[in-house]
Parts: structure tokens; sequence; C-alpha cells
């Protein structure tokens, strides 16, 4: 029944009043039953499918929209959506038709459930909404990450969101995301996984508007870009050890570093300054040979072969970067912004480590209980931690905040989410090491920015 025979009906009741107070009733409940669900969906007891924007941003024009990679199967699969009421209750489906593939989800207010919610915590479920962006859509993907390009073969790797215990993780938003960061700046400091973030951000923005790049340089360890129209900018400063670092040999970056873990490396420490957000975060380097200096003076190596050096650990170096580092925030005098920390991202090397024929080649990611933290990524993981704390004491009585980014449980489980030998063209002549520390884009490490908007959204709240 629509809403011009209930009002027929409803006009003919009017004339029987014999049968009026019988009927009445009955009525009643009808329209109320009609309406609820109509006008408040989230009230319905058997909610099928989320509510979905009817906006959607356009793409510049020189964009195609077309998501060319996608074979026939995952464009059968765009049809379904499966979601849950209570965890003991049968899923329900619903065919749901998306009428676009960019197409966003209704923007969350600043005062979200999120606010009070763990979002770190969780597991992986599917989505079949994604992806959000592709590699003919995003200029920012590099070559060693474009999966897609180089042939992958499989895309249900991109078919996954984070599902927080306690809440809902809503989608990256960039309309919502740049006006959280009108008259704002970012910052990312570390290594090229820090710069594979900010590029994942950058695709997720490009849904709204593109950045123009104001870099000093052309290479690709220190950028800067302008979203002009917003006055918000983002920079990334190459510092993979954190504290200053020197090659023993000038043009090969797979001879030992010389770290100088007691002296911050001012090529970031001395330009964030300004910044109103920074993430820090470094891991992988660590596991390079190197030379340990304190007070200039060298204190012993990790992988070297000098007999009268004292052999020490990855784990030594890790945790002195990290409190040199954090003292160098703390102890600089005009900086007023927050400081995020991004917890270390595992890599998932298997059969083998990075350089003895390792690879990773899992399809799905991982069940919370079918991956835990293997010894030295627990112990990184620790150490930021226990530095994080002691910022955070130490800070406090100058005001500034240092906030924890924790991926790493996430990433844990997502195996399935590197380029592998992905990121360039197969030569059945030429053996390649398999990448499985960096992030194909699309894919699993976009959910930091999922993650890096809710946080925000907790600052504003804060202030």
């Amino acid at each position: 029944m629509n809403f011009q025979d209930l009002e027929l009906s409803l006009g003919k009741l009017q004339t029987r009043k014999k049968n009026a107070t019988k009927i009445a009733p009955f009525v009643a409940l009808a329209i109320l039953f009609t309406l609820i669900p109509i006008y408040y969906p989230s009230m319905h007891p058997n909610k099928l499918s989320p509510v979905l924007s009817s906006s959607l941003v356009p793409l510049p024009d020189n964009v195609s929209q077309k998501k060319e990679y996608l074979t026939s199967r995952e464009e059968q699969q765009e049809k379904t959506i499966i979601s849950s009421q209570e965890k003991d209750e049968k899923s329900l489906q619903t065919n749901v038709t998306k009428s676009d593939s960019y197409h966003l989800v209704a923007p969350q207010g600043i005062n979200d459930s999120t606010k009070n919610c763990d979002l770190f915590s969780g597991e992986w479920v599917a989505n079949t909404e994604g992806p959000y962006y592709t590699n003919m859509t995003c200029f920012q993907i590099q070559e060693h990450q474009n999966c897609m390009k180089y042939g992958r073969p499989d895309t249900g790797f991109l078919m996954w969101k984070w599902k927080p215990d306690d809440c809902e993780l809503p989608i990256f938003d960039p309309r919502q995301f740049l006006e959280l960061v009108r008259d704002k700046s970012l910052a990312f400091v570390g290594d090229s996984v820090a710069r594979n973030h900010m590029q994942s951000l950058i695709c997720l923005l490009s849904r709204a508007v593109y950045p123009v790049d104001v870099s000093n340089t052309t290479d690709l360890e220190n950028k800067r870009w302008e979203y002009r129209d917003y006055n918000f900018n983002m920079s990334m400063f190459w510092a993979p050890y954190l504290v200053r670092a020197e090659k023993t040999e000038p043009n090969n970056i797979y001879q030992p570093f010389n770290l100088y873990l007691d002296e911050p490396d001012e090529s970031w420490t001395t330009k964030i300054q300004s910044f109103d957000y920074v993430i820090i975060s470094a891991g992988h380097w660590f596991f390079r040979p190197t030379m340990f200096y304190l007070n200039h003076s060298l204190i012993g190596c990790l992988f070297c072969s000098q007999a009268n050096v004292s052999q020490l650990t990855s784990y030594f170096s890790y945790q002195r970067a990290f409190q040199t580092a954090f003292r160098a925030i703390n102890s600089l005098e005009n900086y007023k912004g927050v400081t995020f920390l991004r917890t270390f991202a595992p890599s998932h090397f298997e059969d083998g480590v990075w350089d003895k024929g390792g690879d990773c080649v899992r399809t799905v990611p991982f069940k919370r209980n079918e991956k835990v933290l293997d010894e030295y990524n627990l112990d990184f993981y620790k150490i930021q931690l226990q530095e994080l704390e002691v910022a955070q004491k130490e800070g406090e009585n100058r005001g500034l905040k240092f906030r924890l980014f924790d991926a790493t449980q996430a990433m844990l489980l997502r195996a399935d989410g590197h380029p592998s030998k992905y990121g360039h063209w197969q030569n059945p002549n030429v053996t390649v090491r398999k990448d499985c520390v960096h992030w194909c884009l699309p894919g699993p490490i976009d959910v930091w920015n999922d993650f890096l908007l809710q946080l925000l959204k907790r600052e504003v709240t804060d202030r």
C-alpha cells in the first residue's frame, strides 16, 4: 500500500462511522509501521544495508572512472552487502546495486561513536564497496606498489575493511578530511613506508581534489604538497633512522650506516615546528648493518665484521633512536602540534628472509586468532609504546601532545596486501627479490587514513 492508497482509505473511513472505532487502531498501527522504517531506517529491526549518501564527488575530467582491472567475478560480487545486527543473529543479505565505485559514505558528525572506542582492536571483514580509487585514477602510486599495473591476478585483497570490536570505523571521506584540516599542515617523518602512507592519503583525497607539488626537489624522499582551496599542506621528511645517519660508502645504501643515536636528524627536527600534525614512524631500516655512535664515539654495531667492535642488537638502536627523536620534539621551543606515533607495520616474508627467497603469496587476510606478533616484532612494538609513554610524560609540562596511532595489529593480519613480485614486469631470466614490506595501492594501507581521520576528529573534540 502506498501513501495515496492510505489517504484514500482514511477518507472513506471517516464516512463509515459505524466501523470507525473498530478499524481506526489498526490503521494507526499500519501508518506507524510504514513511516518509521522509511524515515528512520536505523530503527528498523532488520536493517539489511547501510544508508548510502546520494551525493557523489566528481572526478576530474581527465580521469577515467572505469575499474578496468576488476574481474567479472568481483563485478558480480559488487551487488552483495552483508551486515549483521547482533553477533548471535543469522547474517542477512540483500542486493544493493552500486551506482559508482567512487560513491562516498554519508558524512559522519564530529561527535561520532568512535570517540570512546578502541579503533585498533578488531579484525578484517568483507567489504564489497572497495576499492575507493584505482591505479587509473591516482597519479601518486609508485611503480613498485602498482600491483594492478604489473599483473596481480587476484583483486580479493581489495575487498576488506577494518572492523573495531566495539564500533564501526567509517570509510575515509575526503571532503570531511579536507574540511577538518583546513588551514592546517601535516608532516610524515620516516622511511618509504611513511611515504607509502602519504601516497595512500593523496590517492584517497584525489576523489575530491588533486594537490599541487611545491617540493624543492625532484626526488621522492622529501616532498611537499598543497591543497590550495583548503589552505592545507602535507610534507614527507625522509628519516629512516629518525636520528643522524651517514653512509659509510656515499653511493651504496647496502653498506653499513653510521648511526649517531644521541643526535637528532636535523633534516626534519628543524622543519616541523610550524606543523599542526606530525606522524612519526620507523622500523625496517633498523635490521640493516649499522655502526652505533654515542657522544661521537663508536660503541657497537649490528652485523659488522670488525672483531674489536661490540655486537649489539637492533633493539638497542631502535630504542635509542626513538628516545632521541621524542626528546628533540619536546625540546622545540615553538612547536605546538600533535605528534602521532604510528606503530611498526610487520613484513610478511614466508619460506625465507627478504634476500633468501622469502615471499608473501596469501590472497586473504589472517583471522585475528591465526597470527600473533613474533618475538622481534613484539619487542619493537613494546619499545615504541615505552618511549611514547616517556615522551607523553615529558611533554605534559609544555602542553605537547603525543598520541598513539596503533597500526600493528591490523597490518599483522594483512599478509595478502604486499606487492610480492607484482611491482615490476615479470622476466623469467631475472631474479628479483619479492617485496613483502611495502603495500599495494590501493590496498590494506588505506585503512591508516580511516584511522587518521578519526584521530583528527578526536583532537577537534578534545579542544
